[in-house]
């Protein structure tokens, strides 16, 4: 099967074709093709954000081409051949070449090849090893990939076994390039080998995990990723204490939102999900968001006083979490409580130390106690705008 890239812009772009004249100069018209993600999605239709470039240059001989050409150069990764370009402002991630020397399952060594079938042959998925010349002539070294892109299929190059011996994160990488690309059903031997390596999960940082979960939570709709995932024991490996699936599933037609979607995964147990997201090492602000949301979904026909109470107390981004993940659970239109969360801004408490020292009482935990009294006071009041001296009269002269 063959294809062309011919009519993407980003082929014809400027600065597109000033890095990769530069490197042709140096090594001649087939030194140079573009690899991986642009290639695979200007195929099946999708944004092209990154162009990565592939060469027979070696680094040292990338940056001189480059520097001959006037083009900012940066050595991003030079022990691996990754040498990064600036045309135009726009990033290009230039590697030379490679073939796996050694590797450990997290990290591998390389040496550099001018072989494009033996580059080829070291990359995780067949839909990622095309590559495209200036011209937009596809190449496809493992003589799968083209068709696999049409087809929404994700199949490993070659042994499924060694790639994911090779690197284990490759695990969590079928999962997430199935939920953003796949059709129909997972790979069934690719699928197999990722079940019979889930427990080399374990090996791999927390935070490379993570960031390949948020990933895959990202993807349109990853339902049936997921599924299979739970189906081969990866899911447990992440999420111990996995919730049911079914409020997950609900919640995909509601929110594209990755942490929100991850919330629904997770037990609505705060200690649990706490435990959870340390392990997985998530950003704090991540973590703090996902220990809100599980105190559990909230009901979106919830009163908007008391709406506006849970804005006050919690932020408006909590609320909206569990309110979103009720309309999930419960299939009531959350419409009316996301309006509130979206368009009430909570007021400043309207007294403080300042206004309590004016009724005589000395600085002190009596003051913090009268101001607690009175928020809480104001608070299931509804925020009025009016009535604070009395109410603060009233609590000073109470009885401690």
């Amino acid at each position: 099967m063959s294809g062309s890239l011919a009519g993407q812009l980003w082929l014809t772009d400027p600065a597109t074709v000033r890095v990769m004249a530069a490197l042709e100069a140096a090594g001649g018209p087939d030194s140079a093709r573009f690899v991986g993600g642009s290639v695979r999605n200007s195929l099946v239709g999708r944004p092209v954000d990154d162009i990565d470039i592939a060469t027979r240059l070696k680094p040292e001989e990338t940056l001189a081409a480059l520097k001959k050409a006037g083009i900012k150069s940066v050595p991003t990764g030079l022990a691996h051949g990754t040498v990064t370009a600036v045309a135009d402002r726009k990033p290009f991630e230039i590697t030379t070449l490679r073939r796996d020397v050694e590797t450990d399952g997290r990290r591998a060594v390389v040496a550099f090849t001018d072989d494009w079938g033996e580059d080829a042959r070291r990359r995780d998925f067949r839909l990622n090893a095309l590559y495209a010349d200036r011209s937009g002539h596809i190449f496809d070294p493992t003589g799968g990939g083209l068709e696999d892109a049409l087809a929404g299929r994700v199949v490993f190059v070659g042994d499924p076994h060694q790639r994911i011996e090779e690197d284990h994160l490759r695990i969590l990488r079928f999962f997430r390039f199935f939920a953003w690309y796949g059709r129909d059903e997972p790979d069934a031997v690719g699928l197999a080998a990722c079940a019979d390596h889930a427990g080399s999960l374990s090996r791999l940082s927390a935070e490379r995990v993570s960031k390949e979960l948020l990933k895959l939570l990202a993807a349109p709709d990853p339902r049936a990723s997921v599924k299979a995932m739970r189906r081969t024991g990866v899911l447990d490996r992440l999420i111990p204490a996995v919730a049911d699936l079914a409020a997950f599933e609900a919640l995909i037609d509601l929110s594209d939102d990755p942490v929100l979607r991850l919330s629904a995964l997770l037990p609505d147990d705060p200690a649990e999900v706490a435990r959870t997201a340390g392990a997985l090492r998530l950003p704090r602000a991540v973590e703090h968001r996902l220990e809100a949301a599980s105190h559990g979904p909230l009901d979106p026909r919830t009163p908007t006083p008391t709406l506006r109470a849970l804005i006050y107390r919690l932020g408006a981004e909590a609320v909206r979490d569990r309110v979103l993940r009720g309309q999930a659970a419960g299939g009531a239109s959350a419409d009316s409580a996301l309006a509130t969360v979206a368009d009430w801004t909570p007021p400043r408490m309207p007294v403080g130390g300042r206004e309590v020292a004016r009724l005589g009482v000395a600085p002190g935990p009596e003051t913090g106690r009268i101001l607690k009294a009175f928020e809480d006071e104001w608070v299931a009041a509804d925020f009025p705008d009016d009535g604070h001296d009395e109410r603060l009269r009233r609590l000073a002269s109470r009885p401690t």
